[in-house]
């Protein structure tokens, strides 16, 4: 058998090849290939990075690669500071990046290091996300930014890198799902607005507490009017007091009150 290949066999009774090589007591996998000779190149491979100094970036250049761009990485990596990480992350002196593609770079702080060195980032239709406990988890939640909220309005970055998820660059203007702070007549207000069919102003408050319970407010209202939608209600963190007594002095829309009502009347219009 050449060097770095050994010999297994699928369920169904096909023989396929695995590629790993050891290091300074490492064991390390680099996958698996169809022929023997693909597994002996990917460990040869292997070797040359980890004995060189191609970088990441030599990837793209790289003829006849047999290693996945994420194997790669670690490897370099592990070259380069005696840490292997399975997922694709390049340990800098106060922060790390994690490699999504070779053009497509994320930074964090060092205190997520643990977290995405056992959480692959996927990317799917605009949203970075991590599969934790079986659900698709949006790494913005780790901020305390909600699903649906807009770049400029809700949250900001600093330095204006779209690619930098470190704590003190991320700037959250909008706590609370539903709400966001904005100008109204010249004065600016945090405005609750949730959607049901379309998206409807519930009101403007002077803070955000209010309106987050103006929203959560809202939503009841529209669950006992039958409104069965799955609403993602603001955790608020008062005294019971004193969230009871916002909520019972809180105004509502007068199209969220009457929003069934106002459905039925159409439905006998037409």
């Amino acid at each position: 058998m050449l060097t770095g290949a050994m010999a297994a066999r699928k369920k169904d009774g096909t023989i396929y090849y695995r590629s790993s090589i050891t290091v300074k007591n490492r064991h390390i996998s680099l996958g698996s290939f169809a022929t023997e000779k693909q597994a002996h190149k990917a460990y040869l491979e292997a070797k040359r990075l980890l004995e060189g100094k191609r970088g990441i970036e030599a990837y793209e250049h790289a003829k006849e690669r047999m290693l996945s761009f994420d194997r790669w990485v670690s490897l370099v990596n592990f070259r380069d500071h005696g840490m292997y990480i399975k997922t694709p992350i390049y340990l800098r002196s106060k922060y790390f990046e994690y490699y999504l593609a070779p053009d497509s770079v994320l930074k964090f702080d060092v205190d997520d290091l643990f977290y995405y060195s056992k959480h692959t980032i996927q990317r799917r239709d605009g949203y970075l996300f991590v599969a934790d406990y079986g659900m698709q988890v949006n790494i913005m939640s780790r901020y305390g930014i909600h699903n649906h909220a807009v770049l400029g309005r809700d949250y900001e970055f600093a330095n204006g890198d779209p690619t930098d998820y470190r704590y003190g660059n991320i700037i959250l203007r909008n706590h609370f799902h539903g709400v966001s702070y904005e100008s109204h007549y010249g004065k600016m207000v945090y405005k609750a607005r949730i959607h049901i069919v379309s998206e409807y102003v519930i009101g403007s408050y002077e803070d955000e507490i209010t309106a987050a319970i103006a929203y959560n407010k809202a939503v009841d209202l529209l669950k006992k009017q039958g409104i069965s939608r799955a609403f993602t209600e603001n955790y608020v963190e008062i005294s019971p007091k004193d969230y009871a007594r916002i909520y019972s002095e809180v105004k509502i829309s007068s199209k969220i009150r009457h929003f069934q009502g106002k459905i039925v009347a159409k439905s006998k219009k037409n």
